[in-house]
């Protein structure tokens, strides 16, 4: 159950992309109920996670708050965004 995610700061420091994870961490921001800063700890650097709009309810993200402790999946794309990965 736990041994299938991934580290942060290995996600971060690996040049693959396009491909599915898993990663688990503390909400550290969250912004516009879609942008979550995600860090676990292996890393002083965050991942953003990006929710697709309309796909969860609004009672589970207004329990999204700072410190708040997530597992989310989803796919690995680099950042369009200069200066990121």
């Amino acid at each position: 159950m736990f041994n299938k995610r991934i580290r942060i700061k290995d996600l971060l420091a690996s040049d693959k992309a396009n491909y599915e994870t898993t990663v688990m961490g503390w909400v550290r921001t969250f912004r516009n109920n879609q942008f979550i800063a995600l860090n676990d700890g292996s890393t002083n650097n965050n991942l953003q996670v990006v929710a697709t709009l309309g796909q969860f309810d609004d009672a589970l993200l207004k329990r999204l708050t700072t410190g708040a402790c997530i597992k989310a999946s989803g796919e690995v794309i680099a950042s369009l965004g200069k200066g990121q990965k």
